[in-house]
Order: structure tokens, then sequence, then C-alpha cells
């Protein structure tokens, strides 16, 4: 079978090379979160396969590099359109393949993803900066494609974070190979289609599907690419990191987050309670997420009481269903990962004042909301991600203690802040150490601002010019004030 039929979509199961679709000769499973039932045989990408798509790739590069800003930019806004056509079809078969609201992708994350073609396309077009002469010089700053990207993307929003990297990429002029997850890997093959109908030369963006041992593995590794994007965990970023290092590739990585929650006592009592409700949005399965709840002592108690309720009300079942809140985790083994973590934390001595296990009553892969206290600094459960739906509880007594806490940690994607005091929120927020601060909200994103994380959080800063600075070769030319030969 090359094709499956998911939620009535009919999605193409092969490759996206060179404009047509290539089987593999091995194929993996694609198995549905939602009741652990298969969806669809897909070809599994080896070297071979991964050969060809950055040859495809190679060969279409400088006839694509050498269009237009206004023709690159007109073709991703049909990319665009094409997404917002079909957007009920990509969320549905997303849904059933990786478990996530089917509300949110139909109000958000598609949208998103048609967003980001608009959004670089539309930026493409302002990009080059003029630069000050010296000495009567006259220098030009030119942003010119740098080749062959390589995407890598997750599970827990695979369009969308694909988008994120592809248009960006795209609208500099390179052509992509990407690889989506192997765990939910269908709308990657429906955007392939979207692209052709919109006109994308064949070529420019090819999909080669597989696992990360057998096809993300040689496509970090081949000296055909110019960039290497990838999002994901710092184990997995290591690897590919130094499977890239030989060819001197460019890295942009967006990887994990154990971002704090810190909530002083003149915050906004129901705006806080709220703001650490949102955290088990997607199941917890966010890298942005703030898992580490940092709670001024003398409002600790009423306010933690408070969050329990609040999330203690939370419908968990079938994405499917609009009155649905949390859903289940995307395979057997990240459930049985994140299960892990729990297990070992209570044994440690931390409690559960919510949930703390599976959800057995509503399926297999469902794990209840869970809220931990109590354990001990520098446990494991409050120093590694978790990627699920769990959060822990930690006080503090003064400001500096506070921001003490929330720089405790190697990682440094995300920071969210809550408090009443302007002078305190502009204070604070300078010295916690991650690329995005949120200030009395949360996941608020300006596609033109720079998002990237700091320590093991990543390597690189992307949205706006700083996509375009990572995707292309950024170039000075200097022209002398004298010296021009008479043309006549």
């Amino acid at each position: 079978m090359v094709t499956a039929v998911v939620e009535g979509v009919e999605v193409d199961t092969r490759h996206w090379i060179a404009g047509r679709r290539v089987a593999s000769g091995s194929t993996f499973t694609d198995i549905s979160p939602i009741d652990e039932t298969p969806l669809a045989e897909v070809s599994s990408a080896g070297p071979a396969e991964v050969d060809a798509a950055v040859a495809a790739a190679r060969a279409a590069f400088p006839s694509w590099a050498s269009w237009s800003r206004e023709e690159r930019a007109a073709v991703l806004h049909r990319v665009a359109d094409g997404v917002e056509r079909r957007a009920e079809e990509l969320s549905a078969v997303e849904t059933r393949d990786n478990g996530a609201l089917l509300r949110s992708h139909r109000r958000g994350v598609m949208p998103r993803a048609a967003t980001n073609f608009r959004f670089f396309a539309d930026h493409l077009l302002t990009l080059d900066r003029s630069a000050p002469d010296i000495d009567g010089h006259r220098q030009r700053v030119t942003h010119d494609p740098a080749g062959v990207a390589a995407v890598i993307t997750p599970w827990n929003a695979p369009l969308m974070l694909a988008t994120w990297r592809i248009a960006p990429a795209l609208a500099a002029g390179n052509t992509v190979v990407a690889k989506p997850p192997e765990w939910a890997p269908l709308t990657a093959s429906l955007l392939a289609d979207i692209t052709a109908d919109a006109g994308l030369p064949a070529g420019v963006l090819n999909i080669v599907q597989g696992t990360g041992e057998e096809a993300g593995a040689p496509l970090s590794a081949h000296p055909g690419i110019n960039r290497m994007s990838f999002t994901g965990s710092v184990p997995t970023a290591g690897r590919v990191a130094a499977a890239a290092a030989p060819n001197i590739v460019p890295l942009s990585f967006e990887l994990g987050g154990k971002s704090p929650l810190v909530v002083f006592a003149d915050a906004d009592f129901d705006l806080a309670v709220a703001l650490a409700v949102e955290q088990f949005d997607n199941s917890g399965q966010v890298c942005l997420g703030a898992f580490r709840i940092l709670v001024e002592d003398r409002v600790a108690s009423g306010f933690v009481d408070a969050v329990v309720d609040r999330a203690s009300q939370l419908v968990q079942g079938d994405p499917r269903e609009e009155t649905t809140d949390m859903s289940c985790l995307v395979s057997r083994r990240h459930f049985e990962r994140v299960d892990g973590f729990v297990r070992r934390a209570r044994a440690a001595g931390a409690s559960a004042i919510l949930g703390g296990g599976p959800n057995h009553d509503v399926g297999h892969l469902f794990y209840r909301p869970t809220i931990l206290a109590g354990a001990e600094p520098g446990a494991e459960i409050l120093t590694e991600e978790v990627f699920g739906p769990v959060l822990t509880v930690q006080t503090f007594e003064s400001e500096d203690q506070a921001v003490a806490m929330a720089n405790d940690t190697r990682f440094g994607l995300a920071a969210t802040l809550v408090t009443g005091d302007p002078e305190r929120a502009e204070r604070v927020s300078a010295l916690i150490s991650a690329g995005t601060v949120w200030v009395n909200c949360f996941f608020v994103r300006d596609l033109g601002a720079p998002f990237g994380g700091n320590g093991h959080s990543g390597i690189g800063r992307e949205g706006g010019g700083w996509s375009f600075d990572f995707h292309c070769d950024v170039k000075n030319t200097v022209f002398a004030p004298t010296g021009w030969r008479d043309s006549g």
C-alpha cells in the first residue's frame, strides 16, 4: 500500500524526492496514540534515499536561488493558501497521528503553519540592510542563498514546527531536505502535495521519512548539506552536531527546557493560577512549558490549592472531542518514559498532590495531570525534562532566592514571571537566563522576534532577520570611491 486513509483523508506514505513519490524497500508502522491502532505503513529511508534527496536538492538549487525574491515570495504565499484550504484535513490527520487536540489544530496550529510561509515570504522583500560608508567607501550587505538546508523536526507539533524551519529556508533561496518525526509523519506528506500544487519546482523541497538512526543520521552527516536545523532532545542534538561537524555545517538547534513559572506574592492570583494550569497544554508535550512552579512561600498554600483544584477539573479524553482539555501521550515508549520520571520522583520522597500516574479509565496512553511537591534540591524531577503533564512545586522567600532557583538549570529556553510590581518585573526578567521571558503572560509569539534557548536549550536564534542570517551567507561588498575606468 502506498497510500493510507486517515480520518477520511488519503495520505501518500512514500517519500517526496525530486518532485515525485519514491518508495523504499522497507517500511515502519505509524501508530495512533489515541487508541494504539496502526494508521499506515510508511516508507522508511536509509542512506540511498537520503543521497537521492540531497542530490535532488543540489540539482534544484541554482535555479531556485536565481528566482527573484518576488517570485519566491509568490510561491510561498500560494503554499500558505494551500495550507489554509486544507486546514481541516491537516488538523484531522495530525490529531489522529500525534494525539494533540483537534480544536487546537483548527484554531491555532494549522493557521500558524500557514502564517509561517506568509511571514517569511513578506520579510524576504525587506531583507537587506544598509551599512555606513567608511572613508568614502560604499558598503553593501546582501543575503545570498546558502545551498541545501536539512530540517529535522519533532512530533509534538510536526507540521507547524516543520514550516517554522522550511519556510525561511525556502524564502532565503535554499532548497530543503526535511525528515519528519517517525511518530507523526503524515502531515509532512500532505505538505509535499500542497507545495507541488502551489508550483514549487521539483527538488526544491524533498521529504524523507524514517527513524533517526536510519534516516536522520545519514542526513546529518551528509557532505551535501549547507545548513542543519534540528528540534528535539539534547542527546540527539549531540549526535547530530557530531555528525555534521566534519563538514563544518552551521547548526540551529531548538532543544529541551526546564522552564520556571515564578509567582510572587503580589501577583494577580487568578492570572497566576490560570498560567500554571495552562502548562498542561498538549499534555505537557511542549518545549516552552513552565513546569517548575516557584511560588513565594507566604502565598504558596492557597496558590497550590487553587492550581490543584483548577487542574483537577481538566477533562481528559479523545482529542477529537471539543470538550476534551487533555489528550494522550504520543507513544508507548514516551508514556513509559514520563511514568518512569514520576515513579522515581515519588520513590525519592516527592509526593503527588495531584495525579501521579496513568489514567487507564480513558485509554492506554493517557497520563493524569500531575503536580509533585517535596522534591529535594537537585533531584532528577527538578533538573531533567520530562516532556509530559508533570509540574513540580517549590517555594522561595526572597527575590534573590527566586532568581537563583529559576536559573538553577542547565536549560534556558523560556521563563514565565508573574508579579504586580513593574519594577520587580523589569529587575527579575533581566536577571533570568532564558531565550524568552514572559511577564504576566505566556506563549505570546511574534515571528519577527528572536527565538531560541540558552545553555542546553539550543544554539542560535531564529525569527525575522535572525532566520535569514542563519539560512543565508551574509556578504559585505565594499566599493572604492575612485578608480573607475571611463567606459566611454
